[in-house]
Parts: structure tokens; C-alpha cells; sequence
């Protein structure tokens, strides 16, 4: 048996940024939480990379819009100035376009 990591995330679009062999995409997911008796939106920001035939399907996205992205998770580390830097890489397998902000209404009242 395969062991996998992997992700899924359903957010809102906060910035595309596309580079010759990889895109990369900035989304934002918003957790609600009670803090004193007040729900409060909890917002985490995630940038997720693009490669291959995924970054034509991404350059179709605009800020705002809701998207589904699944992918797959990798750690990795390299060295700065003598210190070991840990990342953590959110590599995309499937994106979709689930919603455009005008649509943002019509999310919020299902």
C-alpha cells in the first residue's frame, strides 16, 4: 500500500502569481471561532504551487473567485546563512473554479 500526504482546499482567491515553469497561488480559507462569547472569522492563507498544464487552468482565475484545489504535501529544507530553513509545499494535482465573486451571494445564503 501507498502511503500519501495530501490536501484539499475550498477558498477565495487573494493573488496569482505566475513565473515560466511554475504558478503559484495564494488563497485564503476563513475557520470561524467563538472568542468571548463573539464568532469571529479566522482567516489562513495558503500558497499552493502550479505546474505543467495546470498553470493554463489557473490563468483563467481572477481574485475573489472561490476554487477547490487537491494536491499533494512535501517537506523540505535547505540552508541560509548556516541555519537549516524548513518548508512545507503545497503542490497542486486538481483546480477548479467553483464560483466567481459575483456568484459570493449566492455561496452565502446556501
Amino acid at each position: 500500500m501507498q502511503n500519501i500526504a495530501q490536501f484539499e482546499i475550498i477558498a477565495r482567491v487573494g493573488s496569482i502569481d505566475i513565473k515560466e515553469k511554475v504558478t503559484y497561488l495564494s488563497i485564503a480559507a476563513n475557520y470561524n471561532r467563538k472568542i468571548d462569547d463573539k464568532w469571529e472569522s479566522d482567516t489562513h492563507w495558503n500558497r499552493v504551487s502550479f505546474f505543467g498544464k495546470l498553470q493554463d487552468k489557473v490563468a483563467k482565475a481572477a481574485k475573489g473567485d472561490l476554487v477547490r484545489v487537491t494536491g499533494r504535501v512535501r517537506q523540505s529544507s535547505y540552508d541560509k546563512d548556516g541555519e537549516t530553513q524548513y518548508t512545507v509545499d503545497l503542490i497542486a494535482e486538481v483546480f477548479g473554479i467553483l464560483a466567481k465573486p459575483s456568484d459570493k451571494a449566492d455561496d452565502e445564503s446556501e
